[in-house]
């Protein structure tokens, strides 16, 4: 039998899916719902053995003036000032932030969620694992208020903030091509992620628009697990004579502070040998010598939209579909000397 959710019961009722939820949280009195309404609703769910959802359980019905958010790893220097910006954005508003991290698991971003409904938080800043789609669509069954920000589902309508990670890594490439760089590697993490895919797209995009053949040779996708310590032999694989790249562009900050730590023990000269730039970048990257070129990801507009998306949702009349809120940001690129210019 198929599975019954609100919308289903709402639909076949001709009422609202926050009138049903009301009613089965036995506030239909309190909301000045009709009492034929109610018993027409109690009627169906009893009729169909109607059982929420374990998502919908949690599912906040009070206010809390609270903001869960949940990111990949708070330790993480991007998303760490993230949830600062989140902090300070949300405090103006009159909300205090409830942080965690996923650690780029599923099932455990599964269970930070259903722990934040069960906080009674009012909405929910995700930045997902990309593979938990299931609980998401829960989340707009319920019409319970959220924000992607940095991945999102391409195939889900949601509400979301990210950077056009496609076009960032367009203009570094390029700009290493307007350098007279031709043999450019690029250092990238195997993943699955939207936004990965996207950066590796913008490189071998700026390489065919420019005539450079693509060598797949010059790519290097690292394991998460293992990326610190494959890090140096990748790096001495590909700047051999016969195999010797004049260029590495890094697809993350930190595949970037481990190739610079390879390149200084393997006393290869940047940017003479190398030159270096990276997507997104670590605050000490302007004090190493040289600087090292970089995308610049707005990090505080990601938070502030952010929050003020969600917001906006948690104050909104969710018997009413609003337009969801679908916001690309673009980069900025420093250029600094560890490109030669």
């Amino acid at each position: 039998m198929k599975k019954l959710y609100l919308k289903d019961i709402a639909k076949n009722l001709n009422v609202s899916k926050t009138a049903v939820s009301l009613v089965l949280n036995n506030k239909g009195d309190e909301n000045k719902i009709s009492k034929e309404t109610q018993e027409r609703i109690i009627a169906y769910v009893k009729k169909y053995n109607y059982v929420p959802n374990q998502l919908a359980r949690g599912l906040s019905r009070g206010k809390s003036e609270t903001i869960g958010l949940i990111i990949p790893n708070i330790s993480d220097t991007f998303y760490a000032q993230i949830a600062g910006f989140v902090e300070a954005r949300a405090m103006e508003m009159g909300y205090t932030v409830v942080f965690s991290s996923s650690y780029e698991k599923p099932e455990k971003e599964s269970k930070l969620i259903q722990s934040m409904l069960n906080r009674q938080v009012d909405g929910l800043i995700i930045s997902s694992t990309q593979k938990n789609e299931k609980d998401i669509l829960r989340l707009q069954e319920n019409d319970f208020p959220f924000v992607l920000i940095d991945r999102h589902y391409p195939n889900l309508d949601t509400n979301y903030v990210i950077v056009d990670n496609f076009g960032g890594i367009y203009h570094a490439t390029k700009h290493l091509l307007d350098l007279g760089r031709k043999k450019i590697g690029f250092v990238t993490i195997k993943s699955d992620l939207d936004a990965m895919q996207q950066r590796l797209l913008g490189y071998i995009k700026a390489l065919d628009d420019h005539g450079v053949e693509q060598d797949g040779r010059f790519v290097s996708e690292l394991d998460q697990k293992t990326y610190v310590t494959d890090m140096a032999e990748m790096i001495r694989a590909i700047t051999t004579p016969e195999k010797r790249v004049d260029a590495l562009l890094f697809s993350t900050h930190y595949l970037a502070r481990e190739g610079l730590r390879a390149l200084n023990e393997l006393n290869i000269q940047i940017p003479d040998e190398v030159a270096i730039a990276s997507f997104s970048e670590m605050s000490a990257f302007d004090l190493v010598n040289p600087p090292i070129t970089a995308v610049i990801q707005p990090v505080q507009k990601i938070g502030d939209l952010a929050v003020d998306i969600l917001v906006d949702e948690m104050k909104g009349d969710h018997m009413i579909k609003t337009k969801d809120k679908r916001i690309v940001l673009d980069t900025n690129f420093k250029i600094r000397k560890s490109c030669g210019a």
